[in-house]
């Protein structure tokens, strides 16, 4: 998680990885086709991951990480 929030390896970050630390916060996961959408109903964003390797891409890991910054400030997460 640490590696996620810090922001300096975001090319970096196995898309496993990034799925479980939305799972950790209780976030639901539906997948259809390429693509992993996430939603917990207290955060108006949707999430949509797709894999680039293994690795999640860079710009849905600084989405993902502003977004647990925004509610995990706000305490919902």
């Amino acid at each position: 998680m640490l590696k996620i929030l810090c922001g300096t390896s975001d090319a970096n970050i196995k898309f496993e990885d990034l799925c479980s630390l939305l799972k950790h916060f209780g976030f639901d996961m539906r997948i259809k086709s390429s693509h992993h959408m996430f939603r917990k109903k207290a955060v108006i964003e949707k999430i949509n991951l797709q894999r680039e390797g293994n690795k999640a891409k860079p710009y849905q890991v600084k989405q993902v990480r502003n977004i647990i910054v925004k509610y995990k400030r706000g305490g919902t997460i």
